[in-house]
C-alpha cells in the first residue's frame, strides 16, 4: 500500500512512518521540508501522486483564534489534491473530547477539521487521542514558577506518542471508519495528580496546588478529556514511561 503521511517528520509523523515502512508498506513522508504546503497548496499534488491513503497529521502553528483558519484552508488543500489524485482513504489525528471544549480556540478549530474531512469527498477516518505524555512538561511550564506549580484537577488519560502513532498505523492500513475512532492511556488521573508524578520523577520538590483557573485545562468540565467507554486503551503506564526514560 502507498501511504503519504503529511506532518511525517514530526513526533507522530516520524514513528507513523516508521511503522508502516517496517510493515512493508510504502510510506512517503510529506512536510514543508521536503516542499508539501497544505496552505498554499504548492507541492501536494506531487506529494500525493499514487498514494492510496493520506495520513493528515498537521498542526496549527497557533492555538489562539487564528487556528480555526489554517485548518479551514489546509483541509481544503489536502482533500483537494486527495481527490484530484484518487485517494482512497483520509485521515486525521485529532483529540479526545474537541467537541466538548467550545471554550478553547483550538479544539474548536479541531472540530472544525473533522467536520470539514466528513464533508469532503474520500472515505475518511478519524483518530482521537487523548493528552500525550511528552507535553506534560509544557502543561506544567504554563502555570509555574520557583515556588510551585498550580495546576486544576481535570481528569485526564494521558497516553505515549508511541502508542498514538501505532493507533494511526493500524487505521491508516485499514479500511475507512467513516467514523472516529478513540484511542487513550491506561490510567485517568487527574491533572494535579500526573503534576506531582512527573516532579517526583525530576526530584522537584516544588508543592502541586490544585487552581481550577489554572492553564487552558482549567476550561475543561467533567471528564470530557478522557477515553469513555468505547477507547482502545494503549498499553503504555505513563509512571512506566517516566522511569523509562
Amino acid at each position: 500500500m502507498n501511504i503519504t503521511v503529511i506532518g511525517g517528520t514530526g513526533l507522530i509523523g516520524s514513528q507513523v512512518v516508521r511503522n508502516l515502512t517496517a510493515a512493508g508498506h510504502r510510506a512517503t513522508a510529506a512536510s514543508l521540508f521536503t516542499g508539501a504546503d497544505v496552505i498554499s497548496g504548492k507541492g501536494l499534488d506531487e506529494a500525493l501522486k499514487g498514494a492510496d491513503t493520506v495520513v493528515n497529521l498537521t498542526n496549527s502553528p497557533t492555538f489562539d483564534d487564528a487556528s480555526p483558519e489554517f485548518f479551514r484552508t489546509s483541509m481544503g488543500n489536502v482533500l483537494a489534491a486527495g481527490d484530484a489524485a484518487g485517494v482512497r482513504h483520509q485521515i486525521v489525528l485529532s483529540i479526545v473530547g474537541v467537541d466538548q471544549v467550545p471554550a478553547l480556540d483550538y479544539y474548536r478549530a479541531k472540530a472544525l477539521q473533522e467536520e470539514l474531512l466528513r464533508q469532503g469527498p474520500t472515505p475518511y477516518s478519524v483518530v482521537r487521542a487523548t493528552q500525550f505524555f511528552e507535553f506534560m512538561d509544557a502543561v506544567l511550564s504554563w502555570t509555574s514558577d520557583d515556588s510551585a506549580v498550580r495546576l486544576p484537577a481535570t481528569p485526564i488519560q494521558p497516553i505515549a506518542a508511541a502508542d498514538v502513532a501505532a493507533a494511526v498505523t493500524d487505521v491508516a492500513v485499514g479500511a475507512p471508519l467513516q467514523g472516529i475512532r478513540n484511542v487513550a492511556g491506561p490510567d485517568v488521573l487527574t491533572l494535579d495528580e500526573l503534576g506531582r508524578i512527573t516532579l517526583a520523577a525530576r526530584q522537584d520538590a516544588r508543592p502541586v496546588v490544585v487552581d481550577d483557573q489554572a492553564g487552558m485545562f482549567a476550561a475543561v468540565s467533567g471528564d470530557v478529556l478522557t477515553g469513555g467507554p468505547d477507547a482502545r486503551l494503549a498499553p503504555t503506564h505513563y509512571q512506566d514511561w517516566l522511569a523509562a526514560r
